[in-house]
């Protein structure tokens, strides 16, 4: 990863290396929950806060209802030309807390970096081994008191983004909250508005571990 300026990404948290030039971020779920519509929403968000560079796509095929699926983004203050899987990311979200068990989901993730997990454990209950910051939120319990339903099946990928933002700061909220409103039909907005903040204030951190 190369290094860069860029006012726009939020310099308060001082895990966060505010110089990077592509920013990599790579999302775990399960097919249904909404991993590559999270990914392009934060993209979404980071181009409405000035980045020229904004890329997010499905890593792994098709995304079939409860297989495992992955996404990145990548967010830079010049065009990216990089399609490919993100290996050294700088933030792992993962939408279900079983996909910890699988290999591959915390590679490459740098130090300093963030691990967001929805889950109702404590970041240190999760024991996750690495050197980075862990964060936790219990996205599924907030989609379950708010309705958060389709056909069945709990979809956390807006309610996970109020824990990306509190823990990253990458991008602001008033931009997640104006892409969720011109994404979502007019029914759907204030839910999902609300999952977010919900999620926001109930997101556990933990800094990285010596």
């Amino acid at each position: 990863m190369v290094e860069l300026t860029g006012a726009n990404v939020m310099g308060t948290n001082p895990s966060i290396n505010i110089n990077k030039r592509l920013y990599e971020i790579r999302w775990h779920g399960r097919g249904g929950q909404g991993a590559i519509t999270a990914a392009k929403i934060v993209a979404q968000a980071a181009f409405l806060e000035g980045y020229r560079g904004v890329t997010a796509a499905p890593s792994f095929g098709a995304e079939r209802r409860g297989a495992p699926v992955s996404a990145s983004t990548r967010i830079s203050q010049e065009p990216v030309m990089v399609m490919s899987q993100v290996e050294n990311p700088d933030v792992v979200v993962v939408l279900d807390q079983t996909l910890l068990r699988r290999d591959g989901v915390t590679s490459g993730l740098d130090k300093g970096g963030w691990l967001i997990v929805n889950s109702g454990l404590n970041p240190k209950e999760l024991r996750v081994e690495g050197q980075f910051n862990i964060a936790t939120a219990d996205a599924t319990r907030v989609c379950q008191e708010l309705g958060l339903v389709v056909s069945g099946l709990i979809v956390v990928n807006t309610a996970i983004l109020g824990a990306f933002v509190r823990a990253t700061k990458v991008v602001g909220m008033p931009s997640i909250q104006k892409v969720i409103r011109g994404r979502f039909p007019k029914e759907a907005v204030e839910i999902n508005l609300a999952a977010i903040a919900r999620t926001y204030e109930m997101t556990k951190l933990e800094e990285p571990r010596k």
